[in-house]
């Protein structure tokens, strides 16, 4: 057998989950040593292979952290392969490559669709090849009109249309994947007074982070009111939106109420609203800011790290536990004290195994960053607010920073680098990739109860 039947032999042990993590690492690999290349860098910049690395992982996973500066960095070419990583961590490896499959007109079989099947983290393989064209149509589409927006709004901003629109189509790449990078070398911070800017970049991002599957279900629904036909959205769509929705507007108030008398104190009432419900959006996932984010108390630097923890809907460009993941614990522990042994809501019943995965994802996620948080209080010269901080923000793929990225050591660089791929690629399809295929279990013992809590 020649080496090519051996890798397709070896491909063929492997389970969807293990490769899905090796289509991702690849990636990783072949982004690190592009953005290495003279070509892609400004004249006379040298970039390090562990800040090459981490800067890829950091656009495949839409995080946003970054340890260098990339408008000094990378020249326009650098920030075009950028945009490509963006596109390419944001829209998910295999949804992006199932629109190049289709496009040249190859056959998209069994394998090819488990792997879009667990990129966009769905549960079965029925129209995942219309979803995914769907989604790339969508999204695309989204991100050139944002572009165009913001571009003739820049305007004003740069000297000539070019910078404009390079800055204009940058800046909604950005947000609708909720990458959080910029090359204005201050993230919005110019436009904290903008509000026009602000609202558009909101959209996107929330776009982004809302999931594609409700983004996908909102679309047919317009399409089936042109038809006159009657739709019904799904149990994800109705509750992932409705805690989405929840967590920005109970976000924005408690970021407002934690810093009323600090910095908010001299800000009137719409410059609060913007500041409050903008970082409110942003710390779902995509990580850009108007102001300094050391300008908030610890307290409101806390919180905001448990919005990123949570992070935005699955089978989107945010990471986190994901917002399901959270209503699914607060339901079940509202029901469990009630007394009830199944949660209801929207006149359907949640699967047990959905809400035993819930709290598996859960304590994993805390196992990790709590982990990680230890380790990096011993390798890394940061306050404690700042590490725990940097790593919600990774394990999250936020993007936001109280200025430790660029102080990391080697160490700390790749613990990240671990975290922002787990944080993209989610807890649950790590966990299947451990365990292969997996074998059935072909015997029980006798059950037995134990005390808990």
């Amino acid at each position: 057998m020649n080496s090519k039947g051996k890798l397709q032999a070896k491909s063929k042990e492997m389970s969807a989950f293990q490769l899905i993590i090796i289509f991702y690492l690849s990636a990783l690999i072949i982004s690190t040593l592009l953005i290495k290349l003279p070509i892609a860098l400004q004249p006379n910049v040298k970039l390090s292979f562990i800040d090459a690395m981490f800067t890829a992982a950091s656009a495949i996973s839409v995080t946003g952290l970054s340890a260098i500066s990339l408008k000094d960095t990378f020249n326009n070419f650098g920030i075009f392969l950028l945009c490509i990583m963006l596109q390419l961590g944001g829209l998910g490896v295999m949804s992006l490559s199932t629109f190049l499959w289709v496009m040249v007109g190859k056959k998209v079989g069994l394998k090819e669709r488990q792997l879009i099947m667990i990129d966009n983290n769905q549960s079965n393989l029925a129209g995942l090849v219309q979803m995914a064209k769907r989604i790339f149509i969508i999204i695309t589409s989204i991100e050139i009109i944002g572009g165009i927006i913001l571009g003739l709004h820049f305007y004003k901003y740069y000297e000539s249309f070019s910078t404009a629109f390079k800055h204009g189509f940058f800046a909604s790449i950005s947000a609708t994947t909720n990458a959080g990078f910029d090359i204005t070398g201050e993230s919005l911070v110019p436009f904290e007074n903008d509000y026009f800017v602000q609202f558009i970049v909101m959209s996107l991002i929330i776009i982004g982070a809302i999931g594609f599957p409700v983004i996908v279900e909102v679309y047919e629904f317009f399409l089936t009111l042109k038809n006159k036909k009657k739709f019904h959205f799904t149990l994800f769509t109705k509750l992932t939106t409705l805690t989405f929705v929840i967590l920005t507007v109970l976000g924005a108030l408690f970021i407002y109420l934690l810093d009323i008398d600090h910095f908010f104190a001299d800000k009137n009432w719409h410059e609060s609203f913007f500041y409050a419900f903008f970082h409110s959006v942003t710390t779902k996932s995509a990580g850009l800011a108007t102001t300094d984010m050391n300008e908030f108390t610890i307290s409101n630097q806390l919180f905001m790290s448990m919005l990123m923890f949570i992070g935005g809907s699955p089978s989107s460009a945010s990471g986190g536990i994901r917002t399901t993941t959270f209503a699914i614990i607060i339901l079940a522990i509202i029901f469990y004290a009630q007394g009830k042994g199944s949660i209801k809501i929207f006149k359907r019943e949640l699967n047990q195994d959905d809400v035993l995965k819930s709290f598996i994802v859960l304590t994993s996620a805390l196992i990790l960053c709590l982990f990680s948080i230890v380790i990096l209080s011993i390798t890394e010269k940061g306050t404690m607010i700042e590490i725990i901080y940097e790593v919600s923000s990774a394990f999250g793929t936020n993007g936001l920073s109280l200025g430790l990225t660029p102080r990391l050591s080697t160490f700390g660089k790749v613990l990240l680098i671990i975290l922002m791929f787990i944080g993209r690629v989610g807890i649950v399809t790590c966990l299947l990739m451990m365990r292969g295929k997996g074998r059935k279990e072909t015997f029980h013992y006798p059950k037995e109860k134990v005390i808990i809590g």
